[in-house]
């Protein structure tokens, strides 16, 4: 089979480990680098003299380097094409967490945490035209759906391996290793093997579509301000919701005292149930309809936050937290992939990718706001204040949803 063939679908020879090498295992170890990182971010940062709040402001800089990173992305990959760029953003990626490493100050720290959301957002970008280059369009549901669960279960390898690294040296900052390492495999990976993408150049590939995602991207968020308010709204309400999540519960366990291994474990542990409903996730929504999915999802959430909320002071504090964060990890999952699929579903089918990218602009906007908004309610008032409030938000969101879902999406699936 040619890669024409697969790229337009016309083959019937496409076998998914075609796929393997280039995709799958890149987004692999590049979530495992991710997982590992993220738990410990505020703890580190509070080790170079962060108080709560800064700590909450530097977690938040890598949801913002990625809001950062969206519009730029689109043109990048254009530019250089899908490969080169997983491989720039590999690199960028590494150079953060070598000064990461060694980072003296704060500020310094949370400048590494914003640079690997910007290759978060180029690698991510990256991933999704190299799957709609060569993956058959009878097949790119599952390929993609395929694609987030590699990066899923990343984020459920990496947190352990991460508390692993730190229960052997003794510091932190030690997790920053297992990203390095990560990336270069990364780079490795993507240099040894065979482009499958390369050759003669086509008109519907992926990186020209990212790029349209990106042109004139305000003008079309105005000329579709209607969805975009009514449920893109309640969308970016679920990456604020996510976002919250990842940025909370570290924080919750650096107040508590827990050590960074014990909170890199018990986050590994909600992203393992978190992983584990990705597939099931997609059935939901494909039998009984999108609103089964995320409204469950939000709902879950945001009732965990509200309990969390009022649990920092109990005696029981430790055990409160690990329960929280299984069912975070469990809400998380049974909405997976329900902004990708909100988004396919309301997107003109003419010309799809500049609404594409006005809904993920609108969402990853949600998403970089939420972490901030906490960390100025705790210099204000507190993370349990905080935390209840993302509760209520996200309880918030999951009405606005069930509102509008049914306006602008009135068809049941089949």
């Amino acid at each position: 089979m040619t890669t024409g063939d697969a790229g337009e679908g016309s083959g019937d020879g496409f076998r998914f480990r075609s796929i393997a090498l280039p995709a799958l295992l890149p987004s692999l170890l590049f979530g495992i680098g991710e997982g590992a990182v993220i738990p410990i971010i505020p703890a580190v940062a509070v080790g170079l003299g962060a108080d709560l709040a800064g700590a909450g402001l530097i977690a938040a800089m890598i949801v913002v380097g990625q809001l950062a990173g969206d519009i730029p992305s689109g043109a990048l990959v254009a530019r250089i094409g899908e490969k080169r760029s997983m491989i720039a953003s590999a690199v960028l990626s590494v150079a953060a967490m070598t000064v990461a490493l060694f980072a003296a100050s704060a500020a310094l720290f949370g400048v590494t945490i914003f640079a690997l959301g910007l290759a978060a957002a180029v690698f991510a970008l990256a991933r999704q035209a190299f799957m709609t280059t060569f993956v058959p369009i009878r097949i790119r549901a599952r390929a993609l759906s395929t694609l987030g669960g590699s990066f899923r279960a990343g984020w459920f390898i990496g947190p352990f391996l991460g508390a692993g690294v730190i229960a052997l040296t003794g510091t932190a900052s030690a997790a920053f290793v297992v990203h390095i390492v990560c990336a270069l495999a990364v780079i490795v990976v993507l240099l040894v093997i065979r482009d499958p993408t390369a050759g003669e150049p086509r008109p519907d590939t992926g990186a020209l579509l990212v790029a349209a995602e990106t042109h004139g991207l305000f003008r079309t968020i105005w000329q579709n301000r209607g969805a975009l308010v009514r449920i893109g709204s309640g969308a970016s309400v679920v990456g604020a919701l996510r976002a919250s999540r990842m940025a909370i519960l570290p924080l919750w366990a650096v107040s508590i005292g827990l050590p960074e291994e014990t909170t890199a474990v018990v986050i590994g542990i909600g992203a393992a149930a978190d992983f584990a409903l990705f597939y099931t996730s997609g059935q939901i929504m494909d039998r009984f309809g999108r609103l089964w999915s995320v409204v469950p999802s939000m709902v879950g959430m945001g009732l965990a936050l509200i309990v969390l909320s009022i649990t920092h002071d109990l005696p029981g504090a430790v055990g409160w937290f690990v329960a929280i964060a299984i069912l975070m990890g469990v809400a998380n999952g049974v909405g997976s992939g329900i902004i990708m699929t909100l988004s396919a579903d309301l997107a003109p089918r003419a010309n799809p990718a500049p609404f594409l990218g006005a809904f993920r602009f609108t969402v990853d906007a949600g998403a970089a706001l939420a972490p901030v908004a906490v960390s100025a309610i705790v210099v204000v008032a507190s993370l349990s204040l905080a935390t209840g409030i993302m509760g209520a938000i996200g309880l918030l969101g999951a009405g606005i949803l069930i509102r509008n879902v049914p306006r602008y999406l009135p068809h049941r699936p089949r």
